[in-house]
């Protein structure tokens, strides 16, 4: 008998999981088993309240009715349909409704799978746009220090954390990184964006002086969160902004966690006052219900790319499910609820009362810094000696077993909720994180 059917308590052997401890977990395992609005049930029955909104992506809560009846009836209908050198109509429609919350000119929109392979697509435009309009010696990506883009070589690439790349030797070559914004000594326990460290966008004319004419883009995440909420500073990105204007350079905003209201507007872009030239989007684009990305662009570089181009194939990129049925459906389904429930107006309905909740926990023990923006939370916590990470994992599990999901990154505690979230949820939040962090203090 094969001995990977032979049956096995909660059958986990197979699963080679994700950014995850899968020894820890197949040891000691907690599991999710349905959801519901603003909560998980495990496979017991016990309730636990989303901190995280799945992983950044649930943005209109769980078992949204009207997003799962999208999926049913368009499967009846079609379930698949090759968008290479054919079309469906429901892939249009939904790269219309995105094309109408993007910023003002990012009117083109590319479909992907997933933020990763949106950030790959991304700087492929990059550089096809470069080539397309006479500056084919820009081959060079700028990303910047504790920058997340996903795990395809691409955006690992342009990514700045350093676990993310060790295992795998060489990244793209001619590529090069801005340094992080997190300045601690200035800024510990900022609300909102901290007014330290503008300057560092001027590190741009550095590699500028160093590289020449050669960089095609600056990949940046607008607000980074999977490096543990690093909100930008006061004027930060107007000035990158400036700098890429300056030296014919794309910007491009990495907005897979800020996309679809996190932020308090439709995009991130548009709550911090700038406008990038191509935008990366994933998670809440489909509430998490289907797997999606997407990638939209300024006019002028869809039209360089594509008008530059004689007759054929204008660009040599795409994937068998860009633009599949079935999350096209739950794109507009979400989309749909996005808009009639404004939930960007909701999340600056209840900031302010979420920024309070968060700084309250400043005085638990070993909490060295929060950082905070719209609906989102970062509780920094001083790592154990000589053991990183561990006192942010004991936490995340006591929580867990407490009826809260969070999400740790090092050693610190990320928090980003549904948007459909009530004060008297902000308040189970923090009270059972903060009960843990006490539990966890020795």
């Amino acid at each position: 008998m094969n001995e990977i059917s032979v049956p096995r308590p909660n059958n986990l052997d197979a699963f080679w999981m994700p950014y995850s401890d899968n020894k820890y977990f197949k040891d000691q395992p907690r599991l999710l088993a349905r959801a519901e609005g603003m909560l998980y049930f495990t496979p017991e029955g016990r309730e636990i309240l989303d901190g995280t909104a799945g992983l950044w992506c649930c943005n209109a809560g769980h078992g949204r009715r009207e997003i799962t009846e999208a999926i049913q009836k368009q499967a009846a209908i079609l379930d698949f349909a090759p968008t290479f050198q054919l079309g469906h109509p429901i892939a249009f429609e939904a790269a219309a409704r995105v094309a109408e919350l993007a910023p003002e000119g990012l009117d083109r929109v590319f479909f992907t799978n997933s933020g990763s392979e949106s950030a790959d697509t991304a700087l492929k435009i990059a550089l096809a746009y470069q080539r397309a309009r006479g500056q084919a010696q820009r081959v060079r990506l700028v990303g910047r220090e504790r920058g997340y883009h996903g795990v395809g070589f691409g955006g690992m690439s342009v990514g700045g954390i350093g676990p993310n790349r060790k295992q795998f030797g060489a990244m793209l070559p001619y590529v090069d990184h801005l340094p992080h914004t997190h300045l601690p000594e200035q800024n510990a326990f900022s609300k909102g964006l901290p007014s330290h460290g503008a300057h560092l966008a001027d590190e741009l004319e550095r590699l500028v002086t160093l590289h020449g004419d050669t960089i095609a883009a600056v990949m940046v995440e607008p607000l980074a969160g999977s490096t543990g909420v690093l909100v930008p500073p006061v004027g930060y990105l107007k000035r990158l902004r400036e700098l890429c204007d300056k030296h014919g350079i794309l910007l491009i905003f990495d907005e897979v966690i800020t996309g679809f209201g996190r932020i308090g507007t439709h995009f991130g872009s548009e709550r911090l006052g700038v406008t990038p030239d191509i935008l990366t989007m994933a998670k809440g684009l489909t509430n998490a219900a289907v797997p999606m990305g997407a990638v939209a662009v300024k006019n002028e570089i869809y039209e360089t790319i594509v008008g530059g181009t004689a007759a054929g194939i204008e660009f040599f990129h795409g994937y068998t499910y860009s633009g599949h049925p079935l999350a096209a459906a739950a794109a507009l389904a979400a989309i749909d609820i996005h808009v009639r429930e404004d939930l960007p107006g909701r999340v600056r309905a209840i900031e302010d009362y979420w920024q309070e909740a968060a700084h309250s926990m400043r005085s638990a023990p070993n909490v060295i810094d929060i950082r905070n923006h719209g609906l989102i939370a970062g509780i920094e916590l001083a790592p154990l000696p000589g053991k990183p990470t561990e006192r942010a994992n004991r936490v995340f599990r006591r929580c867990f077993d407490d009826g809260l999901l969070v999400r740790v990154t090092g050693d610190i505690v990320a928090l980003s909720p549904p948007l459909i979230i009530e004060k008297s949820h902000v308040d189970r939040i923090f009270t059972t994180l903060a009960d843990a962090i006490h539990k966890e203090a020795a």
